[in-house]
């Protein structure tokens, strides 16, 4: 990919169980490694994830993250593994000083959050603060909660962390 090009970061955040779901939905849950409510992960905007979104458009909802989104998201809810928070030595051991550096690196394509050595790659949140505003089963287009919702994915995000 050409170093002109910016890369956009996606946060994706599920927001339904999977009872009744199709077999196909479930398995492209899995592999975004999404395997419970409320949990998120931050994927760049490559044809092949955007395909993997359309599956699972009814049981997630994603967006275009910005920088301050990912700087907290990092800083509150990101953990190595065991379950430790993320700490500042972690981030020296990297060769970046502070949660910013990181966000910075991410957003920019130069570290992919998922592959990042002993960090878990996926964000556990707390449900939104005074709860969805619509319904998890409709479109965000319709007045719902699921599927494609742009920027507006910072402040769901913003209320979940």
């Amino acid at each position: 990919m050409a170093q002109t090009e910016q890369i956009k970061q996606i946060a994706v955040v599920r927001i339904r169980g999977t009872v009744s779901a199709l077999r196909e939905a479930r398995e492209t849950l899995t592999l975004l490694r999404l395997d419970h409510t409320n949990h998120a992960v931050l994927i760049d905007d490559r044809p092949s994830y955007k395909g993997m979104l359309q599956k699972v458009n009814s049981y997630v909802t994603w967006g275009e993250v910005t920088k301050e989104t990912v700087t907290a998201m990092l800083e509150k809810r990101a953990r190595l593994m065991g379950n430790k928070k993320l700490t500042t030595e972690y981030l020296e051991k990297l060769g970046l000083k502070t949660f910013e550096d990181l966000a910075d690196a991410i957003m920019t394509g130069k570290v992919e959050h998922g592959k990042l050595p002993f960090m878990t790659p996926l964000f556990k949140l707390h449900p939104p603060s005074k709860g969805f505003k619509g319904n998890v089963k409709k479109s965000f287009k319709a007045g719902g909660e699921a599927g494609y919702r742009g920027e507006a994915i910072n402040d769901l995000v913003k209320r979940m962390i």
